[in-house]
C-alpha cells in the first residue's frame, strides 16, 4: 500500500493485464547453466498470458532447458511511467490447434527473419506500478 503523498502507485493485476494489452514490446529473462541471457520481444497479451514468436537459438534453446521467465514491459510519458513484470514459465506450442490458434492473431515479426516458433508465457505473478514522474524532491 501507498502512502497518500507517495509518487508510486501500485497496479492491480486488471490495470498490468490493461497495459500489457496496450503494448508489443517488452523483454524476457531467462536462465540456463547459470548464465542469465534478457531479449527483446514483440509479442501478443490476451489477459491471462503472453505470446511471442521465436526462432530456434539461444532463447528457444534456453526455455527448453529452464521454463522459468520474467518478462518486463513499460512505458512512459511526460507525466507518468510505469513498469509491469509477469514471472511465470514458458512453453513452446506444439499441438496444431494451439499453433492455428496463434497463427490467427495479430502477431507478426518486427524484422524480416523467420520465427516459425510459438511460445506462451503463463505468469504465476503478475505486478505493476505507475510513478508520477516530477522533479526531484530537495534534500534539506
Amino acid at each position: 500500500m501507498q502512502s497518500v503523498d507517495s509518487p508510486v502507485e501500485y497496479l492491480t493485476e486488471e490495470e498490468c493485464w490493461q497495459l500489457l494489452r496496450g503494448q508489443t514490446l517488452g523483454r524476457i529473462a531467462t536462465s540456463a547453466g547459470g548464465v542469465v541471457d534478457i531479449f527483446p520481444i514483440n509479442y501478443y497479451a490476451d489477459g491471462s498470458s503472453i505470446l511471442f514468436r521465436t526462432a530456434p537459438g539461444d532463447k528457444l534453446a534456453e526455455l527448453t532447458i529452464n521454463e522459468k521467465v520474467v518478462f518486463e514491459v513499460d512505458g512512459y510519458t511526460d507525466t507518468v511511467a510505469w513498469s509491469v513484470i509477469a514471472k511465470g514459465t514458458a512453453q513452446a506450442l506444439d499441438r496444431q490447434p494451439e499453433i492455428d490458434e496463434a497463427e490467427a492473431l495479430p502477431l507478426r515479426p518486427w524484422i524480416p527473419t523467420m520465427k516459425s516458433e510459438y511460445v506462451r508465457i503463463t505468469p504465476h505473478t503478475l505486478s505493476g506500478r505507475r510513478f508520477e514522474r516530477g522533479p526531484e524532491p530537495q534534500w534539506f
